[in-house]
């Protein structure tokens, strides 16, 4: 019996999927490794810090990163010519798509994508144009990467973010109340099994302070506005006191942090049963010592750089 040849397929034939997925071509590899490795090469190009001078940058980090369901609505720019639609951000939809069209033209556009090049700022500035010429009621699907173009600070005004942190994924639906087909209600409870209890602190106007419960742990996830290395060796200068926990009963632990979208995420540890509300004011009161440790430009000692060596070893690159 003659061997059977595999047909030859050319990257057009594949269907886009995440980079770390195998390729549809089965060749085994990854997908950023095989077909998607043109595309990663046709990307506009890293950004280090792709969301700043947009007004809510750190929530903007925060809800692309780990904010599981959560809403903003977005201002469009007026003198691009799209600034009489109506555009809600939006942490997720279904099948990762980067943005939809409601029926009544409202876009949503999503933040967490299965592919993206190295500026999500370029990639979410596509999704949106490439909406306005999308049919009402219809997604915007994943297409490769974009060329150069506009970025978010191109379309959208100086108005901030204002986060509301949903309990579930009811979002999607343009009327919350409407009657669901059996296969959206199961689509529904299993993407919302994704969404764990997460509150936005309200009382800490710098950065974004994210309170969450993951299984039998709490925790609080606050991104800083201030350069990475600069925030960095002011945590280190209060670790090194011990003066970089939060005062909440029971305790609390610095656990590490998080480099995101160029912007540090220190995360701490935080008794069962703490809830956001204790949070509060003990992160307020962090906030006045972070102040004064950013503001001392003396040389570190050894302890702080001792210190500094060992957070860093502790961080944790998200995408």
């Amino acid at each position: 019996m003659a061997k059977v040849k595999n047909p030859k397929v050319t990257s057009g034939d594949i269907p886009v999927v995440g980079m770390r997925e195998p390729c549809p071509c089965g060749s085994g590899r990854r997908y950023k490794a095989c077909h998607g490795r043109d595309q990663a090469e046709r990307g506009s190009g890293f950004a280090l810090r792709p969301f700043e001078g947009l007004a809510g940058e750190c929530d903007w980090v925060a809800l692309r990163n780990f904010v599981p369901a959560a809403t903003s609505a977005l201002h469009l720019k007026s003198d691009t010519g799209i600034g009489d639609r109506k555009a809600t951000l939006v942490t997720v939809l279904p099948l990762a798509w980067p943005a939809m069209v409601r029926d009544s033209g409202e876009i949503l556009l999503a933040l967490q994508i299965a592919t993206g090049s190295g500026d999500p700022s370029r990639d979410a500035a596509e999704a949106i144009l490439r909406a306005l010429d999308t049919e009402p009621g219809a997604p915007v699907p994943p297409v490769g990467l974009p060329g150069p173009g506009p970025r978010l600070q191109d379309l959208l005004t100086e108005t901030p973010i204002a986060v509301t942190v949903e309990s579930n994924f009811d979002f999607w639906m343009a009327d919350p109340d409407a009657e669901r087909t059996p296969e959206v209600v199961a689509s529904l409870e299993r993407v919302s099994q994704s969404a764990i209890p997460t509150a936005r602190l309200s009382s800490v106007d710098v950065g974004a302070g994210y309170w969450c419960a993951t299984g039998n742990k709490e925790h609080l996830r606050w991104v800083l506005p201030f350069d990475e290395e600069t925030a960095l060796t002011a945590i280190a200068r209060l670790h090194a006191k011990g003066r970089d926990t939060l005062n909440v009963p029971g305790g609390s632990r610095f656990a590490g942090s998080f480099r995101a979208d160029g912007l540090l995420v220190p995360v701490w540890d935080l008794p069962v049963g703490t809830g956001p509300e204790a949070v509060e004011a003990p992160a307020a009161a962090f906030l006045e010592r972070l102040a004064d440790a950013l503001a001392d430009t003396s040389p570190m000692s050894p302890e702080e750089r001792s210190a500094r060596a060992g957070l860093q070893t502790r961080q944790i690159s998200l995408r």
